[in-house]
C-alpha cells in the first residue's frame, strides 16, 4: 500500500492536473473536513504558490501541513469563481479561513396579491409566487416597526386569510386604527386597493409625495365639513411624520445602499451593517468574524466578509464601505453578477455619507468593546467554577444534563453547553429516550427511571464521541459535566462513565435543599462532602443559570414532544398509510373518526386511494367484517 500523501506532495500531485482555468480550490484535513478554499483566476498559477512554504506566514504554512487531499471546481469566470468561493465558505465554515459567523435568516416584508384585500405581514424563508417582498430587514425589532408603521399609516390587514375569511365584527386593530376592517366590508375594494398602493409607494421610497397628497386630502375633507375622515387623514399624516424622524441616520438622495463598516480590536472584527431600503433604514446588525488574524489587513478581511454576506442576501445598487476591499473591481463585477445589475462599492471621504459609515464604524467598536467586557466577565465566572471545584484548568466547555417526563411518558434528556463565549446553542441535544440501554444485559429502563434515563443518554452522547474520536483529539469534549441531582445520581453517572473508560471527566451534582429554595444547593463531587456556596456569590448565581437553562430546554423539547404525541390519529397505526395517504383521506372525510366509519365503496372512491388501500384500511376498521361493500354507517 503507498505512503499517504501530504502538505506539500498532495499539492505538487495535484499541479500536474490543474488546468489555467478559474475556479475554486478546497485543501482538506485527513478526516475530508476543509481546511481552507481559495478562488483563483489561473488554477495552476494560484495553486503553485503553496508549494513555496517558506513565503507564506506561519497561518497558512499549518494549512499547508495539515492538507491531505485537494478537490477543485472549474468556472466560467473569476467572478463566478469568487460567488461560489464566498458560497462554500460560508457553507463549510474552513479553518484557515476568515468566516461569517451567522446562520440567520433575515427577516422580509411580504405583501400577498392573490388575494381581493392583500394582507402584509412579516416573513422569513423561501419566496413564493403571487406575493411582493420588501428587505432584508437587520432584525424583527426592525421589521415589526415598519410593520406597526405601514397599519397606522396605511391600514392594511395582517391577518392570515383563514382569519379574515371567519370575521363577523372588527377586530382590536381596527379599534386602535391600525386596520381598514376589509374583513367586514369597512372599506371599499376599491379604497383598499388604493392604500394598498400607497403603501408599497412607501416602501419604494414615495414619503414626500404620499404625504403632500394626504395634506391635499385632509385640506379637501375639512372643506366639505368631513371632519371625521379630516381626523383620520391628520393620523395617517402624523404617522408618516413618525416614521421620518425615528432614523439615527439618514442618507438624503439614496434609495437603496448598505453602509459597510469594519473595526478591529485586540485580535477581533467586527463589521457593522446598516440596510437601506426605499429611503429607509430597515435597522444595523454586528457580524463577528472567525479566524480573521491580526496580520490580515482590514481591506482583505472586508473583502471576504462581503462575498459570504451577499451569498444569501440580494446585493443593492450601491455599498457604502470604511475600507476599500482586495479586488475591488473583481468583488464588484461578482456582485453585479449576481444581482443582474449594476453594484457600486464606494468609500465614501466626505459628506453625509462618510458620516453615515464613521457612524457604523463607531457602533461595529463599541459592539465589540461589549463583547469584550462580556469575554473577562464570562472568563471570572469560568475561573470561579474552576476554584469551586478544583479543577486543573479553567473550562471550556461545560455540559449540563438534564431529563423530563411526565409520568414515564414522551421522556427526554437532553445536554446544554456553554463556555467562554456563553452558551452554545449550536451544541445543545436531545435525546428521545428509546428503551433499553445499549450495551446493559438485562436493564429494562423506561421513562419513569431517572437513572436509566441518565444510562442512555450518556451512552448515546459519550459513545458517539468515543466511535468518532477515540483518541480525544478533537474539540467537543467537556471539561466539567453537571448534572442535576444529589449524590445518588452523581455516582449513578460517575460509574457509568467510568465503564467507558472516561475516568477523568469531572463530574458535579447539583441538588436543591430540602426547602427547594434557590441559592440554597448542595454540590456534590465524588470522594468530597457536599458543600454550599455564599448565597449572594457570582459563580452560584452563575452555576444556577447553567441548570436553570438545561431545565429549560428538556421541559421544551418535553413539551413538543408530548404535543405532537398528542396529535397522533388513529390512521397513523393503520398498516401502510403514509403521510400522503392520510392527507388524502382526512380531505376527502373531514376526519379520521369519517374514515372509521366510511364503508369499502366509500374507501375506494376516494381520489387517490386504490381498491387494495381501501381493503387494508377497511380491515383494519372492520376486522372480520370481510370485503362486503356498505354503506358509511
Amino acid at each position: 500500500m503507498p505512503p499517504v500523501m501530504q502538505g506539500v506532495e498532495v499539492i505538487e500531485a495535484m499541479l500536474r492536473t490543474l488546468p489555467l482555468a478559474p475556479g475554486v480550490y478546497r485543501m482538506l484535513d485527513a478526516k475530508g473536513d476543509a481546511l481552507y478554499v481559495g478562488k483563483a483566476r489561473s488554477l495552476k498559477k494560484r495553486v503553485v504558490a503553496y508549494t513555496q512554504v517558506a513565503r507564506l506566514p506561519e497561518r497558512l504554512r499549518r494549512m499547508v501541513f495539515e492538507t491531505r487531499r485537494m478537490e477543485v471546481i472549474t468556472t466560467g469566470s473569476e467572478a463566478e469563481a469568487l460567488l461560489l468561493e464566498a458560497n462554500l465558505i460560508k457553507k463549510l465554515r474552513p479553518r484557515f479561513n476568515i468566516v461569517l459567523r451567522d446562520d440567520k435568516s433575515y427577516p422580509w416584508l411580504v405583501m400577498t396579491e392573490d388575494h381581493p384585500y392583500p394582507q402584509i405581514a412579516k416573513h422569513r424563508g423561501e419566496r413564493r409566487k403571487g406575493a411582493s417582498y420588501w428587505g432584508p430587514f437587520a432584525s424583527v425589532w426592525a421589521v415589526n416597526q415598519t410593520l406597526t408603521a405601514l397599519q397606522r399609516v396605511f391600514l392594511l390587514r395582517s391577518c392570515r386569510d383563514t382569519v379574515f375569511d371567519s370575521r363577523t365584527r372588527p377586530c382590536l386593530l381596527h379599534q386602535i386604527k391600525r386596520c381598514s376592517a376589509p374583513c367586514v366590508e369597512r372599506v371599499s375594494r376599491e379604497d383598499y386597493g388604493a392604500l394598498v398602493r400607497e403603501a408599497k409607494e412607501f416602501l419604494s421610497g414615495g414619503i414626500p409625495t404620499i404625504q403632500k397628497r394626504l395634506a391635499t386630502e385632509m385640506e379637501e375633507a375639512a372643506e366639505r365639513l368631513e371632519f371625521e375622515r379630516a381626523a383620520s387623514i391628520r393620523d395617517r399624516i402624523r404617522g408618516l411624520t413618525h416614521v421620518q424622524g425615528k432614523d439615527r441616520i439618514n442618507l438624503d438622495g439614496v434609495n437603496d445602499a448598505d453602509v459597510v463598516a469594519l473595526h478591529q480590536m485586540a485580535g477581533q472584527s467586527c463589521v457593522q451593517v446598516f440596510f437601506f431600503r426605499g429611503g429607509r433604514n430597515n435597522g444595523n446588525r454586528p457580524f463577528f468574524l472567525s479566524h480573521a488574524k491580526s496580520e490580515q489587513p482590514p481591506e482583505e478581511v472586508l473583502g471576504a466578509f462581503l462575498g459570504q454576506l451577499y451569498d444569501d442576501l440580494p446585493p443593492p445598487p450601491l455599498v457604502l464601505l470604511s475600507h476599500d476591499p482586495v479586488d475591488a473591481d473583481l468583488l464588484t463585477e461578482a456582485l453585479s453578477l449576481k444581482a443582474g445589475r449594476k453594484v457600486e462599492l464606494h468609500r465614501p471621504q466626505r459628506g453625509e455619507k462618510k458620516s453615515a459609515v464613521d457612524h457604523a464604524a463607531t457602533n461595529a467598536r463599541e459592539a465589540i468593546e461589549r463583547r469584550m467586557a462580556e469575554g473577562a466577565a464570562q472568563a471570572d465566572l469560568l475561573a470561579g467554577v474552576a476554584r469551586v471545584f478544583e479543577l486543573p484548568d479553567t473550562p471550556e466547555r461545560i455540559e449540563i444534563y438534564d431529563n423530563s417526563h411526565t409520568m414515564g411518558t414522551n421522556a427526554y434528556g437532553v445536554m446544554v453547553a456553554a463556555g467562554p463565549s456563553g452558551f452554545l446553542k449550536s451544541a445543545y441535544r436531545k435525546y428521545g429516550i428509546k428503551g433499553p440501554a445499549a450495551g446493559t444485559a438485562g436493564a429494562t429502563p423506561t421513562g419513569g427511571d431517572d437513572f436509566a434515563m441518565m444510562r442512555e443518554v450518556f451512552e448515546r452522547r459519550f459513545g458517539r464521541a468515543l466511535k468518532e474520536d477515540p483518541g480525544r483529539e478533537a474539540e467537543g469534549w467537556p471539561d466539567l459535566v453537571l448534572i442535576d441531582g444529589g449524590a445518588g445520581q452523581l455516582s449513578a453517572a460517575r460509574d457509568i462513565l467510568n465503564e467507558m473508560g472516561l475516568h477523568d471527566i469531572p463530574m458535579v451534582g447539583i441538588a436543591k435543599g430540602p426547602d427547594r429554595d434557590a441559592g440554597r444547593e448542595w454540590f456534590h463531587q465524588t470522594g468530597k462532602d457536599p458543600f454550599q456556596l455564599p448565597p449572594r456569590d457570582a459563580v452560584l448565581y452563575y452555576l444556577q443559570r447553567l441548570r436553570d437553562e438545561a431545565h429549560r430546554f428538556a421541559i421544551t423539547t418535553h413539551r413538543a414532544g408530548r404535543s405532537k404525541a398528542m396529535v397522533r390519529s388513529e390512521l397513523d397505526d393503520v398498516p401502510g398509510v403514509g403521510a400522503a395517504i392520510k392527507r388524502k383521506l382526512l380531505n376527502h372525510f373531514g376526519s379520521a373518526r369519517g374514515v372509521r366509519q366510511a364503508g369499502l365503496e366509500d374507501l375506494e372512491n376516494c381520489p387517490g386511494i386504490g381498491p387494495a388501500v381501501a381493503r387494508r384500511i377497511h380491515g383494519h376498521f372492520h376486522p372480520g367484517a370481510g370485503t362486503g361493500r356498505m354503506g358509511t354507517a
